[in-house]
């Protein structure tokens, strides 16, 4: 996959560095988002600040030599400003390295991903899913990958429509993709119509690293629309992507999901593990976990990628709560 970077400082240190190995690390991306650097230092730590909280999102995308200088510096100038430091979305090795730094690092969920190259929907274990997407189809389904700002009107329909649906919902933030602004022509979207009217799309952002390919991003259909309609685009993506030889796609990052022991540090915190155990059983008026995953788990994903949570401190509630206030859940 070629992606043509242009002089962004972001996109440059996440599509440059081995800590970009973060398949979800476009995201730095998004509008809304604040970056620091320090004068001399290659890379950037990307976050937002809500309340008296800065809520980083992965690790300093930096380089290697530079990675804990640059996380050092973003420490002290959070602590400068009387915020409380959190990182969400960290890998193994950010996490181990957090840990060696002192805070308290948790497996807060994980990421899935599918290799490409040999994959089919043939087969037993994808008989319901190829029924789904035949419905769609016979139901009028057409998809075409097109460019956001020719299309608009549509995508403003199907976003009403779906945010209508949703009743008092707000369209998430910060650690979900997004269209329009610089980075679009980054960014690939398959529309699907149905008579000529807009029912679903899905968004997809550029990965870097060793499994480098695309990410199955941001995504909404109109409601009571036909059965299979993300099923169906991700298909015919899925199609064009092996067309072009893309390694890999990745389902992005879903809390609460993926949990292993194996996957926690020393020094974690035992009641955040309890925590995020519960909310994956119960946390549904929070987070649809368990629907996301069954999706995912849909077109059999060959990696799950454990992520973490790292607090300057215990672990805490509250840091815990402004994640998901720096994503507009609440």
């Amino acid at each position: 996959m070629t992606v043509t970077v242009v002089e962004n400082p972001i996109l440059k240190a996440v599509s440059s560095y081995t800590r970009a190995e973060n398949p979800s690390a476009f995201l730095a991306l998004n509008s809304g988002n604040r970056s620091f650097t320090l004068p001399g230092t290659d890379g950037v730590v990307v976050y937002r600040t809500t309340g008296r909280f800065a809520v980083q999102f992965g690790g300093p995308f930096a380089a290697p030599e530079e990675y804990d200088t640059l996380l050092d510096g973003f420490r002290r100038h959070v602590r400068e400003q009387g915020l409380t430091h959190v990182g969400v979305q960290l890998q193994r090795d950010d996490a181990e390295r957090y840990a060696r730094h002192g805070f308290t690092v948790n497996q807060i969920g994980a990421s899935w991903a599918v290799s490409l190259a040999e994959f089919t929907l043939r087969g037993t274990r994808f008989m319901q899913l190829r029924n789904k997407i035949s419905r769609a189809h016979r139901n009028g389904l057409q998809i075409k990958e097109v460019e956001a700002d020719a299309c608009q009107d549509a995508l403003a329909a199907i976003d009403g429509a779906w945010l209508s649906s949703k009743g008092a919902a707000r369209p998430l933030e910060f650690l979900v993709g997004e269209i329009g602004g610089e980075a679009q022509q980054h960014r690939r979207l398959f529309v699907g119509t149905i008579n000529d009217a807009p029912v679903a799309y899905i968004s997809y952002s550029p990965v870097f690293g060793t499994r480098a390919g695309w990410m199955h991003d941001l995504s909404r259909r109109v409601p009571d629309g036909s059965p299979g309609l993300m099923e169906a685009i991700n298909a015919h993506a899925i199609e064009v992507f092996r067309g072009e030889g893309v390694p890999w796609l990745h389902f992005g990052f879903t809390p609460f999901t993926g949990l292993d022991a194996e996957h926690e540090l020393d020094g974690h915190s035992p009641a955040f593990q309890w925590l995020m155990h519960a909310l994956w059983a119960e946390g549904a008026a929070l987070y649809p976990a368990q629907t996301q995953l069954s999706y995912k788990h849909k077109w059999a994903p060959d990696a799950t990628i454990p992520e973490y949570v790292a607090f300057d401190g215990p672990a805490s509630l509250a840091s815990f709560a402004h994640i998901f206030r720096a994503c507009n859940a609440f």
